[in-house]
């Protein structure tokens, strides 16, 4: 649309109101004309740098193919490659299991556990047995679930931003603000991001907690924070670390490490939620807080049908057509049904220790930000 208060005339040229009139639609047009085209090479040239961009990026990826695939933990943040000094981090090292703790001795140290380790799955069949758990509305062992969300995010990675724009018309974007503003981040504190994938909050608490705070990414999915690193690398931000980790161990990270703690619908699709609760309360600090930005339930029942109606024929109607994926998406439709409710989740927090537990539902409890503390 045309902003006609930047269209200036002369009117102490125009001879009648009909020239006037004539006028203005002429220099409208002659504007339309402008914009288009310059609409149109604009384009052009931004799809012509996206092709060089992808194609010299696709050069790369078959020339390093095989040392990534041989090395896939090695892009990300290692044992000593951590920050000193500071809290989080992984501990390396443990007292030899052989050696009696009293002893004198010097004793040998090993390593707690692989840079991998913590994402290996704790559902087995010997410690769950046939126990199950649902994946969106199937019914599953709790042994398989872990493998097949870990598909099914390996497969929307790479347009994982393109559709969450789509999916909520951008509006994803005011709620992770809002979630922000509810985190009281500071500088100099420490933040963990689970489940953070593509790093957009990774990316604001950077600038919050500035050079003498730290920010680690996590996330199961090698495919999602391997997307994560390469943005907040290329947004120039230097205090962050990226971390395979599993939301319901947290293996790589001490107890107390850290002043916040966020997870943006990452929870709902972990096997075991209590035990992630637990696991979070675990590595916050004493006076720290937890903030869980989620798909919720609807307050209001006439929205909650057309909400219905539009995931379960839009969203994986947009998921063949731009990630050519309707069936990942489904999945993710349906998870967010399974999820507990507002209260349902504010409960589980407080079983799992935390204090002052709230919530806000946003957009009529489409999502909800629930916020806990540990004392």
């Amino acid at each position: 649309m045309t902003d006609n208060s930047n269209v200036h005339l002369d009117s102490d040229h125009l001879d009648s109101d009909s020239a006037n009139s004539a006028n203005q639609q002429t220099g409208h047009s002659h504007i339309q004309d402008k914009l288009v085209k310059d609409s149109i090479a604009h384009s052009q040239d931004i799809s012509a740098k996206a092709q060089a961009r992808n194609s010299h990026a696709l050069n790369q990826v078959i020339e390093n193919r095989a040392t990534i695939e041989h090395n896939q933990a090695s892009d990300f943040t290692q044992v000593q490659d951590l920050p000193t000094g500071t809290p989080q981090g992984q501990q390396t090292t443990m007292l030899n299991s052989n050696t009696p703790a009293h002893s004198n001795t010097q004793a040998p140290k090993q390593a707690t556990f692989n840079q991998r380790d913590d994402i290996n799955n704790p559902h087995t069949s010997d410690t769950d047995g046939a126990e199950e758990t649902h994946f969106g509305y199937e019914t599953v062992n709790k042994a398989e679930k872990q493998a097949r969300v870990a598909d099914v995010f390996t497969s929307v990675a790479k347009k994982y931003d393109i559709m969450n724009d789509l999916m909520s018309f951008g509006i994803h974007r005011l709620w992770k603000r809002y979630a922000i503003s509810l985190s009281g981040v500071r500088a100099g504190q420490h933040v963990l991001d689970i489940a953070g994938g593509t790093g957009d909050l990774a990316k604001v608490f950077s600038r919050e907690v500035g050079k003498n705070g730290h920010v680690v990414l996590s996330d199961i999915n090698a495919a999602m924070l391997e997307v994560g690193r390469e943005r907040l690398i290329n947004a120039g931000c230097n205090n962050v670390d990226f971390v395979l980790a599993n939301a319901e161990t947290l293996a790589p990270f001490e107890d107390n490490s850290f002043d916040l703690l966020t997870i943006s619908f990452g929870l709902r699709n972990v096997t075991d939620k209590d035990a992630a609760l637990r696991a979070m309360y675990r590595v916050l600090k004493p006076g720290g807080r937890l903030l869980i930005l989620e798909f919720s339930k609807p307050i209001f029942e006439p929205l909650s049908k057309a909400y219905d109606l539009y995931s379960f024929t839009a969203l994986p109607l947009m998921g063949k057509i731009v990630a050519n994926d309707s069936e990942s998406y489904r999945y993710l439709a349906e998870s967010i049904r399974m999820h507990p409710d507002q209260q349902s989740l504010k409960q589980m927090m407080e079983q799992a220790g935390f204090e002052k537990c709230d919530y806000n539902n946003l957009t009529f409890g489409i999502v909800a930000v629930h916020r806990g503390f540990k004392a």
